[in-house]
């Protein structure tokens, strides 16, 4: 069994046992499951399973014109602290000058903060328990076969759909999204994990041999037969930007854009950075944007008081992956050195600076071909990521810093670039949203409403909360028990939580914050007697779920 990407890290935390666990957890996690979760979302019978009322066969005619073209951005693990988000730290002045000419969504967030729920409930624009994506192994074909993506919508009314990278989530491509789907010559079907120091090519070359003579050695090597090898978390080459994968596929990208310069239909052009996913690889200058020395220690390193153990990820991710991270403490049992810390946090920065310059790239070709003024360009991240704050790293909570993503999303003809919105949307609304700003029929099966009123008037009233939700398995956890899935809602004010038991909803846990008093989620205060109405009141919205959420109802 060929094994890339997380699903290599995952496969290689768990022992035989866990493996065996989690396959029978979700091999039968297909329509039989979705009844049970379907106050949380649409049912399969629901929701179309047929899934909307629109259907392949459904072309929408040409409106008179050229229809507006689609660039569609997605980063990696991109915490939602930009320099247009009033970061004055990290060093983003090409998503700054994107910022300058659309809309920044200050709490935009997504549904799950793990890649594959992410990106699957983004595209196909249902929740994960709808769709049964809740973990990095689902393919969401194999739960919803005949779900319409969006750029599969886009596709069957008159769009040329393209990517390359990481838009859904890594060997999960769907083929069917798309008129063609590129990589690059020399790099593995998942490359995010390419060294190219001396030191580091020593210790992939020592892995590999220990592999080969453990007979363990299948599960590295990727589709194209190169090795996926993980080792050290950080990585300062001093080469040129193209010598890593994000680099040389912005010059593949800039060519296809000249490609669509002179073309007769309107393009959706999908282009996912990996960086600044681990390990941080970039080239050197981008880490001598930043003083190491200088970078400061997060000021809450320590797990939120009052919460269950369920309610944080143990670091798996860097803790099992990266050999210089092996042995280290999970967030309950100790906390990194400083000296570590800040090699990391200089590592995360050095990579959204480098994939900022990709991005500051695509957008000088854009000008330069005359493609801006007739393109509408999404900008997102697929989750936020922890740099020590609760003492841990990595996504997997549902927590602010884990679901708040970065979004921005730039329509040439709107009246309001440069504007920020403080309304709260998810990730769910972005299909929606693409839909009406270039004048398609939005499928009324869809689990978010559109933007486009936002877009137009950025203060307008909007959503009264939004969802999230993340299973923690026994693989991450202090009691290794069961699968538990704890599933939030977030107002304005107060993030409630509610963790139960994945197969029989026993309940295990919650939470509760004031994000008034408490923004960095540091105290839970559910269990405090004077809460017990507010608590009966989030309930009762979290089980209501999102349709009794939307600007209607407000």
């Amino acid at each position: 069994m060929v094994i890339i990407s997380e699903f290599d890290y995952i496969h290689s935390l768990f022992d035989k046992q866990d493996r065996l666990s989690m396959k029978n957890i979700f091999k039968n996690f297909t329509t039989s499951s979705f009844p049970r979760l379907s106050k949380y979302g649409l049912p399969l019978a629901a929701a179309g399973i047929v899934l909307g009322c629109t259907t392949e066969k459904e072309v929408i005619p040409e409106t008179e014109g050229k229809s507006p073209n689609i660039l569609f951005i997605a980063v990696d693990d991109l915490r939602a602290e930009l320099g247009c988000m009033g970061d004055t730290l990290i060093k983003t002045p090409n998503i700054d000058r994107l910022a300058q000419i659309g809309v920044t969504f200050n709490r935009a967030y997504c549904q799950q903060a793990i890649c594959n729920p992410s990106r699957a409930s983004l595209l196909t624009g249902y929740r994960p328990d709808s769709i049964g994506v809740v973990d990095l192994f689902t393919d969401f074909r194999d739960n919803v076969p005949d779900v319409i993506t969006l750029p599969q919508y886009f596709k069957n009314n008159g769009y040329y759909t393209t990517s390359i990278g990481k838009i859904y989530h890594n060997n999960i491509q769907d083929s069917i999204s798309w008129h063609e789907k590129f990589t690059i010559d020399g790099f593995p079907h998942d490359p995010d994990a390419v060294y190219l120091t001396e030191e580091n090519l020593q210790l992939v070359e020592e892995k590999k041999q220990r592999l080969i003579a453990a007979g363990n050695s299948e599960r590295y090597i990727g589709p194209f037969g190169m090795w996926y090898i993980k080792t050290s978390s950080t990585e300062i080459a001093d080469v040129p930007d193209n010598t890593y994968y994000d680099g040389a596929q912005t010059d593949f990208a800039i060519d296809k854009l000249a490609e669509f310069k002179d073309g007769k239909d309107p393009f959706f052009f999908g282009v996912g950075y990996y960086r600044p996913h681990l390990p941080f690889n970039a080239p050197k200058k981008y880490w001598d944007m930043y003083d190491r020395a200088s970078i400061p220690l997060p000021d809450n390193p320590f797990t939120p008081k009052n919460a269950p153990d369920c309610a944080m990820n143990m670091t798996l991710e860097l803790r099992r992956s990266y050999s210089d991270f092996h042995g280290t403490p999970n967030p309950h049992e100790g906390t990194f050195t400083d000296e570590q810390t800040r090699m990391l946090r200089h590592g995360y920065y050095a990579s959204v600076s480098y994939t900022d310059a990709q991005i500051g790239r695509l957008l000088d070709a854009m000008d330069s071909l005359g493609l801006t003024d007739n393109t509408i360009i999404v900008l997102w991240g697929d989750h936020g990521w922890k740099l020590g704050e609760h003492n841990s790293w990595c996504k997997q909570t549902n927590y602010e810093i884990d679901t708040r993503v970065p979004m921005v999303i730039c329509d040439p003809r709107s009246k309001t670039k440069g504007q920020h919105s403080d309304a709260l949307v998810e990730f769910v609304d972005i299909y929606p949203t693409l839909c009406d700003m270039v004048g398609l029929d939005v499928p009324t099966s869809l689990h978010g409403v559109s933007m486009k009123p936002l877009i137009e008037n950025p203060e307008k009233e909007w959503k009264s909360a939004i969802f999230t939700q993340h299973l923690r398995g026994p693989f991450n956890r202090l009691e290794k028990e069961d699968y538990v899935m704890g599933r939030a809602i977030r107002t304005d004010r107060y993030r409630y939580v509610e963790w139960k038991n994945f197969n029989t909803e026993e309940f295990k846990g919650m939470e509760l914050y004031d994000l008034d008093k408490d923004p960095q989620e540091n105290e839970s205060i559910a269990h405090l007697p004077e809460n017990s109405e507010l608590i009966k009141k989030l309930s009762a919205a979290l089980k209501a779920g999102w349709r009794e959420a939307v600007p209607m109802k407000n």
